[in-house]
């Protein structure tokens, strides 16, 4: 099976790698695949993704099930990647129209400094040189 969704990760991120291990411990179905932006063959495999702006925001690809594909930026991914695990409703406030609005701009201060944050709450630094892969 193709999965639904491609989630397109910061391998540098503690609190990233993290999330991304849970999620694939929660996807049952194989229906989410992950793709580290900083792996050496990145460009090559994902030539449609720019690199720069990944590392800005989360990114992810979504088939719909009839062959067609979008992008998902955001929590627009987060959402739908606990949705796919059955962990949607975790998330789904934060889609509510009022509160979108200001999650957004909280996610995007996050994505910002999330090398800081990942330090204050794990105190882990941002891992280089594969030391946090992906298990």
């Amino acid at each position: 099976m193709t999965p639904k969704l491609t989630i397109f990760y910061d391998s540098y991120c503690p609190l990233c790698i993290n999330e991304m291990q849970h999620l694939a411990k929660l996807d049952k179905n194989n229906t989410l695949a992950f793709a580290d932006i900083h792996a050496e063959n990145f460009t090559q495999i994902y030539p449609s993704i720019n690199i720069e702006e990944a590392n800005l925001i989360l990114h992810a690809e979504c088939d719909d099930g009839d062959g067609n594909t979008y992008f998902l930026y955001g929590l627009d991914v987060t959402h739908k990647a606990w949705k796919i695990v059955g962990r949607g409703y975790l998330i789904a406030p934060l889609r509510w129209p009022i509160i979108r609005f200001f999650a957004d701009k909280v996610y995007l201060w996050f994505a910002r400094n999330r090398y800081q944050i990942s330090y204050w709450l794990t105190g882990k630094k941002p891992c280089e040189s594969n030391q946090c892969k992906l298990k």
